[in-house]
């Protein structure tokens, strides 16, 4: 359970503590929060929605621009208690679209989120991150003259990685953590090239109490930073929407092979998105920072097999302790960043194929002009998005971050066809498939 819960820490660790860094916040509260976010919406869910809910990326650009003040480069952590107020304002917008879906059912929301749009965003998510993952392992984002060490080290992690999940499955527990084997032995193989620096560990005290901090509700900014930060919730409701129906998906492909009833887990969506609000608060309130349920781990769980709840209960308990263990925390957080990029190119590459995989699952079909118009738009506003400068496209004088526009493009195209349908101006596409 420890090893099962650790590889699951191991997972979302790199991508949570660099937007708490990205955004000033303190990493240890973030891990917290984090774990204890995962713990409560299992919990709330009775263990029915294997999740673990680490900070999101698409969260950082509106973030940054509350704790970056202007004309720096990097954001002050003094800041942060206020843009707590804007995160707890996505508290409230995730748990309202929840009681409205649960109100107005599934079928309402597949009309207003279709399989296209879910899986489209979930292949955004996975390739616009693409780029992160090959900074990380060839040393460009952080050391450029040691590039060839970099991508050796990332290329070796990557290459085990793979033949652990692939030749040791079915083997029991060891056939259940190829992502933790394919680390260590990416870590051993960078201790040879000199890229693991110990130094933290022996400044870290062995105990310490996350510096936690409250929202600022009386800063005269307060209401402002809430309409800067809370609309990106809607935003990412596709996202949380892609992960939590590419996870029903591989569990009931998973009860089919073991000759068990279907799960459907996509049928919670209303209480994962109440869920996702509550996470948000726990983050809001404490000090962390704004998050979503987390692909990676859902690749993690689709790459070993392993969709238990008591495990992810594991993984935030150890999540939460690494908050007070200093060393312990400051000992993951010697992970070099070669390693990270090389598990980065499985998993990130695995979530973009899981919403191609959705999508197939689900039967879109695109012959049809509409589904077309839809996943291309996605695709291309989302992919080539994540190419500007931090990911955000220059619209209007705004910085949109990439994946949460073209979720939003991707909504509104689709309302279009609802609102007109095709079928009333071109009698011929009546005939077509409608994707779902």
């Amino acid at each position: 359970m420890i090893s099962l819960g650790f590889q699951h820490v191991l997972t979302m660790f790199p991508a949570t503590v660099l937007v708490a860094l990205l955004t000033g916040f303190d990493p240890g509260v973030t891990l917290f929060a984090s774990g204890l976010a995962t713990v409560i919406a299992l919990l709330g869910s009775g263990m029915r929605i294997p999740m673990y809910y680490g900070s999101s990326f698409s969260y950082i650009a509106a973030i940054r621009g509350v704790t970056v003040p202007a004309g720096a480069a990097a954001p002050n952590p003094a800041l942060a208690p206020l843009a707590q107020v804007g995160i707890i304002g996505t508290a409230v917008v995730n748990v309202i679209a929840g009681l409205i879906v649960r109100s107005v059912g599934k079928a309402r929301l597949d009309r207003v989120l279709p399989p296209v749009v879910t899986g489209s965003v979930a292949v955004v998510i996975g390739i616009a991150l693409g780029k992160a993952a090959l900074d990380l392992a060839t040393g460009t984002c952080c050391n450029p003259a040691a590039v060839s060490k970099w991508w050796t080290v990332a290329f070796i992690t990557l290459l085990v990685t793979i033949i652990f999940s692939v030749y040791l499955r079915g083997r029991g527990l060891i056939g259940m953590l190829p992502v933790l084997l394919g680390a260590v032995v990416g870590y051993i193989v960078a201790l040879f090239f000199g890229l693991v620096d110990f130094t933290p560990v022996g400044q870290a005290r062995w105990l310490r109490v996350p510096n936690f901090t409250f929202p600022a509700f009386g800063d005269p900014k307060a209401w402002a930073t809430i309409f800067a930060i809370a609309p990106i919730a809607i935003a990412t409701i596709p996202e949380s929407t892609a992960h939590l129906y590419q996870i029903s998906l591989y569990v009931d492909r998973t009860a089919e092979q073991l000759r068990r009833g279907k799960f459907e887990i996509k049928k919670l969506i209303g209480l994962n998105l109440i869920l996702d609000g509550v996470g948000d608060g726990v983050n809001g309130v404490l000090g962390g920072c704004a998050g979503t349920n987390y692909g990676e781990n859902n690749s993690l769980m689709v790459i070993t097999r392993n969709y238990s709840g008591p495990v992810l209960v594991a993984a935030g308990v150890i999540a939460i302790l690494l908050g007070f263990v200093g060393k312990l925390a400051a000992l993951v957080q010697t992970l070099p960043p070669a390693v990270t990029g090389g598990l980065a190119i499985y998993l990130f590459g695995v979530i973009g194929l899981q919403g191609v995989a959705l999508m197939m699952a689900e039967g879109v079909d695109f012959f049809d002009p509409r589904q077309l118009a839809i996943g291309a738009s996605i695709l291309v506003v989302g992919i080539g998005g994540a190419a500007f400068p931090g990911g955000n496209i220059p619209i209007w004088g705004w910085q949109l971050p990439s994946i949460a526009t073209s979720a939003v493009v991707g909504i509104l195209i689709n309302l279009i066809f609802l609102l007109f349908p095709p079928e009333r101006y071109v009698p011929a596409m009546s005939t077509m498939g409608t994707g779902r």
